[in-house]
C-alpha cells in the first residue's frame, strides 16, 4: 500500500538564468535541456559517453559538471556504475547554493548522505520524486523547507501510458523484424 502524502515548502528558487547540469541526456534528459533552454538557462551535461548533436558543454567528469552547475538533475538509468553516483563528493561540489533535481531512479543518490548535506546545509535543497527506499522518504526530509517531495507521478496520465504502450508494440515489432529496438 503506497502511503500518500504532501510536502509544504517555503523555499524559493529562481530557475531563469540559472546552470543546469543535466546527468544523461538521453529522451528525458534532452527534453529537460529544451525546457530550461525556455527559460534561459545555461544547459552542461554528463553522460557515459559525448552527444555529438547536443549543443550542449560536456563533462566527462560529473564532480567538475556539479560544481559548475546551480541545479543538477538526474536523467540518467539506474545500473551497476549509477549506484549511488551522487555521492558526498558531488554533492559538496555542488555546494550549499546546489540544488539537487532526481526524477531518475532513487538509488542514484547516496540517500543518508544526502540527508546529512541538507541538514548541514552543504546542500542548497534538493526535489525528488523517487527515493531510495520507496515507496517512502527518508523521515529527517519530511520536516525541512528547502526540500521539495513527490511521489513518482510522471507517468500518471493517459497519454503518457498509451505512449508507453505505443512504444512497447514498437520495439516488440522492431525485435520480430530484426531491426534495432527504438529504446534497447
Amino acid at each position: 500500500m503506497r502511503t500518500a502524502w504532501l510536502i509544504r515548502t517555503a523555499w524559493p528558487l529562481q530557475f531563469s538564468g540559472k546552470t543546469v547540469g543535466i546527468v544523461g541526456l538521453g529522451r528525458i534528459g534532452m527534453a529537460i535541456a529544451k525546457r530550461s533552454e525556455a527559460f534561459g538557462c545555461t544547459v552542461i551535461y554528463h553522460s557515459r559517453s559525448e552527444n555529438p548533436g547536443a549543443n550542449y558543454r560536456f563533462y566527462s567528469n560529473l564532480v567538475d559538471l556539479a560544481a559548475d552547475s546551480d541545479i543538477l538533475v538526474l536523467a540518467c538509468p539506474l545500473t551497476d556504475e549509477t549506484h549511488h553516483i551522487v555521492n558526498m563528493t558531488v554533492i559538496n561540489a555542488l555546494g550549499p547554493d546546489g540544488v539537487l533535481v532526481n526524477i531518475g531512479r532513487g538509488s542514484l543518490v547516496d540517500e543518508p548522505e544526502l540527508v546529512k548535506a541538507l541538514l548541514d546545509k552543504r546542500l542548497g535543497g534538493a526535489g525528488l520524486d523517487v527515493f531510495e527506499w520507496e515507496p517512502e522518504p527518508p523521515k529527517e526530509l519530511l520536516d525541512l523547507d528547502n526540500v521539495v517531495l513527490l511521489p513518482h507521478v510522471g507517468s500518471s496520465t493517459v497519454e503518457t501510458a498509451k505512449d508507453m504502450a505505443d512504444l512497447v508494440v514498437k520495439n516488440l515489432e522492431a525485435y520480430a523484424m530484426g531491426r534495432p529496438l527504438l529504446t534497447p
